[in-house]
C-alpha cells in the first residue's frame, strides 16, 4: 500500500477529514444530553416502584401503573436514540479513517466514505425523531395541577 509522502496531501487529508468531528461533537452533546434524560426517566420508575410495592392490596394504583407504562415507552425511546447516536459516532469515525486513507493512499474508497457519512447523518436523524418523540410523551402524560393559592383574582382560575 503507497501512502503518501507529500507534506501538502496529508495536510489537506487532516484538513477533511477534521470537517466531520463537528458532528462527532453534536453527537456527544445529544448523548449526555439523552442520559440525562434516561437517569431521570429512571428515578421516577424506582419511586413509583417504591410507591406501589408500599401500598396495601386494596388501593388499586391505577395512575401509578399508567404512569410507569409511560415511562417504560420513553425510557425505549431514549435507549433507542442513545444507540442511534452512538453507531452515528462509530459511522462519523469510520468516514474520517475512510478520508484520510482515501487522500493518503492509493485506495479509491470514494463511495464508502459516501455511504458511511450519508449513513451516520440518518443515524443522527433518526435519533432526534427518537428524542422529538421521547419529549412529546413527556409532556403529554404532564399534569397541570393549579394551586388555590394566589390564584383566586385570576380571572377563570380554578378555585374548587
Amino acid at each position: 500500500m503507497f501512502f503518501a509522502s507529500n507534506l501538502d496531501t496529508v495536510t489537506h487529508a487532516i484538513q477533511l477529514a477534521v470537517a466531520p468531528v463537528f458532528l462527532m461533537t453534536a453527537v456527544a452533546a445529544m448523548i449526555g444530553s439523552a442520559a440525562g434524560r434516561l437517569s431521570r426517566i429512571i428515578d421516577r420508575a424506582r419511586l413509583l416502584e417504591t410507591r406501589i410495592d408500599a401500598s396495601l392490596d386494596e388501593d388499586p394504583m391505577g395512575a401509578e401503573f399508567a404512569e410507569l407504562g409511560h415511562l417504560r415507552t420513553r425510557g425505549r425511546l431514549v435507549n433507542v436514540c442513545v444507540a442511534l447516536l452512538t453507531l452515528c459516532s462509530i459511522l462519523i469515525g469510520l468516514t474520517i479513517m475512510a478520508l484520510f486513507l482515501g487522500e493518503t493512499t492509493e485506495i479509491q474508497i470514494a463511495w464508502v466514505t459516501t455511504v458511511l457519512f450519508l449513513a451516520g447523518v440518518t443515524c443522527f436523524l433518526l435519533a432526534l425523531v427518537c428524542f422529538l418523540a421521547e419529549t412529546l410523551i413527556a409532556s403529554q402524560v404532564l399534569k397541570f395541577r393549579r394551586a388555590n393559592h394566589g390564584v383566586e383574582g385570576v380571572k377563570g382560575a380554578d378555585t374548587k
